[in-house]
């Protein structure tokens, strides 16, 4: 898999690039071209074929312009990057008013969260431990921040609980794109996986041995028709972390 990092371009032009502070216009004569139309571009081969394919030339393709065209408004592929990311952050829809308290909010922004990852699952492949400082990306922090303003919390222990959601919903989303790609990646579905591998099991699955594993994962296959949902894992544990908070929460009252 491929695995990118966010904040590899010159700090000088990706803040430049986020913030449009000095975006230039078409020549012209020159093709319609644009920073948004260009990160445009970039974010539908990311989306269609995968972070591995997206290039400065394959954007400059899906626009019908040379390559060196794009590098009038893009220094390279990591400001790129760094724009893309911001560009889908605002994406995540951001009511005024969630009905119920915090423990809504915060579901409400990890399902935004889970929806992101599923409509662009690149995202799961760009390393974020040094922060895209766009505009868009600092609007979601600190509306995501304001569902638990007030409640009790330190900032400390604010900035913590948003890390541990969107931590989780993270993990949760990387399970449910690398079941989604299974069939594609191996050209077997699950049914024609199981289907192969059942002959087998009689020989290696003994009950008497592997008591509890025989029995859970009976329990779990009869009920998801597979060896993993995912669906069923992101919605159990986003209830268990909620639950965690809430516990945080009053102690903090």
């Amino acid at each position: 898999m491929t695995i990118e990092y966010s904040g590899k371009g010159d700090p000088a032009r990706s803040l430049a690039l986020l913030w449009r502070t000095s975006e230039r216009t078409s020549r012209k004569g020159k093709p319609d071209l644009s920073v948004d139309r260009i990160v445009r571009a970039a974010i539908e081969v990311a989306d269609t074929e995968g972070l591995q394919a997206l290039s400065m030339r394959r954007v400059a393709e899906g626009l019908g312009v040379g390559t060196m065209s794009l590098y009038t408004y893009v220094p390279g592929k990591p400001e790129l990057l760094d724009v893309m990311l911001d560009t889908v952050y605002a994406e995540t829809a951001r009511p005024d008013d969630v009905p119920g308290g915090w423990r809504d909010r915060l579901e409400q922004i990890a399902r935004e969260n889970w929806k992101l990852y599923l409509r662009h699952p690149w995202l799961l492949q760009v390393a974020t431990s040094r922060p895209v400082l766009g505009p868009n990306v600092t609007a979601k922090y600190e509306y995501e921040l304001s569902a638990i303003d007030g409640i009790g919390l330190t900032d400390l222990e604010m900035d913590a609980v948003l890390t541990l959601v969107t931590g989780f919903v993270h993990g949760a989303a990387r399970g449910a794109v690398e079941a989604a790609q299974a069939e594609s990646q191996t050209g077997m579905t699950d049914q024609q996986w199981w289907d192969a591998h059942a002959p087998f099991l009689g020989a290696i699955a003994d009950a008497s041995r592997f008591p509890v594993a025989s029995r859970v994962g009976q329990a779990a296959g009869e009920t998801h028709q597979a060896a993993y949902n995912a669906g069923h894992a992101f919605e159990f544990g986003l209830e268990r972390v909620l639950d965690g908070i809430e516990v945080l929460v009053e102690r903090r009252r």
